[in-house]
């Protein structure tokens, strides 16, 4: 009770601000690039005779920009100029349309817990010892943004390829709609967002298959300092949703969230009556701290076996310093049924605490320490905890490289992980991500 007393105390307080890194990690996953409107109109920033913005639209002649740090920066001396991108080279005219995307490949020497057995599907790294293919991503949009008095359309389609694919397609799905039959042992593909989108005023409102908001952590590789994900996020968040979502950025400080959705992590099909309210609020409090809370409630589909169901996560950005940030995540999850039975009330507590340091555009130092509580695991309530250390290294604009160290315990004796082995273990992972 004292961890919802908190939560719902930290929901309160919420109601004033959006966060720096949480919003972050929100439009990146959705684009939520949305500008209030007070009819005084911009310059048309579009394409030019000789394929070239103006000016104000921040384009620049060359294909990266002035990068004088490349592959040859040093640890204190870093300057890695703009990213290259695919559209610059293939498609360099203004357009309202983008595209790209990235490949993220890694390697660990063990099961991120709570997996056990290599390719089992009960954590994102759960196939070790092999370097893999994690994400083979491709993506293409038109950010719906609203013109002075007039109303933008928008859209955005992302496939993965990959062996994170089978933990992000739509296994909410009763049967093989969508893209859940897509496999080929433990690589397949997804299509995590397909959705239309509408912007007017300080308005816009998403139609299809998205990203969730729920949560700090995110599926994209781009999103996620660490390479390796927190049990909250696997085990207590949604993924996906299909359905509607609408945003309202008309403050300064404060943006809306407010829509419906067909239960958890489902793609275009509805399972076991799933029917769910999904939204939250972001506030700054001040310029360096930020709080949002995101909800659902009502019936999650498979995940509550068609039973009612409540979530929550709250998380709350802290910039200590210039270079330091902290940032801390509460989530709460409690369903009348769980997964098939209708019968089981489950529920999830999840502190999430980050401390991120920044030496220098190259060099990124990181930490993360979990406490998740869960009664779905063992039958009653456990407790399991991780400590991650990790490194973010850029060596280019277009690269970076994650290494890292996890060690998984849980102080319960008795559980053990599938193949009997103690479930306490140590993980060494590092991964590359490449951006186009």
């Amino acid at each position: 009770m004292n961890v919802v007393r908190w939560t719902i105390s930290l929901s309160v307080i919420a109601l004033c601000a959006a966060p720096a890194m949480a919003e972050s990690a929100i439009q990146s996953a959705f684009n939520y690039n949305l500008t209030s409107c007070d009819c005084a109109c911009e310059p048309d920033c579009g394409c030019e005779p000789d394929c070239c913005c103006e000016s104000s639209c921040g384009c620049d002649d060359s294909c990266c920009g002035d990068s004088c740090g490349g592959f040859g920066c040093c640890m204190m001396d870093c300057c890695l100029g703009e990213p290259c991108t695919l559209q610059e080279h293939l498609t360099p005219c203004c357009s309202d349309y983008s595209y790209g995307g990235w490949i993220g490949a890694g390697y660990y020497d063990e099961n991120e817990r709570l997996s056990a057995v290599p390719g089992d599907g009960f954590a994102f790294l759960d196939y070790p010892n092999h370097v893999n293919l994690d994400q083979a991503w491709l993506y293409a949009e038109k950010v719906a943004e609203a013109g002075c008095c007039s109303a933008g359309y928008g859209f955005r389609f992302d496939v993965l390829y990959g062996v994170d694919a089978q933990k992000t397609q739509a296994f909410g799905n009763d049967d093989n709609v969508w893209d859940v039959s897509l496999d080929h042992g433990v690589y397949g593909w997804a299509m995590p967002q397909a959705y239309a989108e509408v912007a007017y005023g300080d308005w816009s409102v998403k139609v299809g298959h998205f990203f969730t908001i729920i949560g700090y952590e995110v599926v994209p590789d781009t999103g996620n300092f660490f390479y390796s994900h927190s049990y909250t996020m696997f085990n207590s968040e949604p993924r996906t949703h299909t359905g509607v979502l609408g945003t309202y950025s008309g403050s300064d400080c404060v943006t809306l969230y407010a829509g419906w959705t067909l239960g958890w992590d489902t793609g275009f099909d509805q399972a076991d009556g799933g029917s769910n309210w999904l939204g939250g609020i972001s506030v700054d409090l001040t310029d360096d701290v930020s709080v949002a809370w995101c909800q659902t409630a009502g019936n999650f589909g498979i995940r509550s076996a068609g039973e009612a169901g409540y979530s929550q996560s709250v998380v709350g950005t802290v910039s200590l310093t210039d270079s330091l940030d902290y940032v801390l995540q509460s989530d709460w999850v409690t369903t009348d049924g769980f997964n098939g039975d209708p019968t089981f009330n489950a529920e999830d507590y999840g502190v999430n605490q980050y401390l991120f340091y920044t030496l220098n555009d190259c060099w990124k130092l990181g930490t993360r320490m979990e406490w998740w509580k869960s009664n779905t695991v063992t039958g009653r309530s456990t407790s399991f905890y991780e400590l991650t250390g990790g490194i973010n290294y850029y060596p280019h604009a277009n690269v970076v490289i994650r290494p890292e160290i996890r060690y998984n315990w849980s102080p319960t004796e008795l559980f053990s992980v599938q193949n009997g082995a103690p479930y306490n273990n140590t993980v060494f992972a590092i991964d590359g991500v490449f951006t186009f």
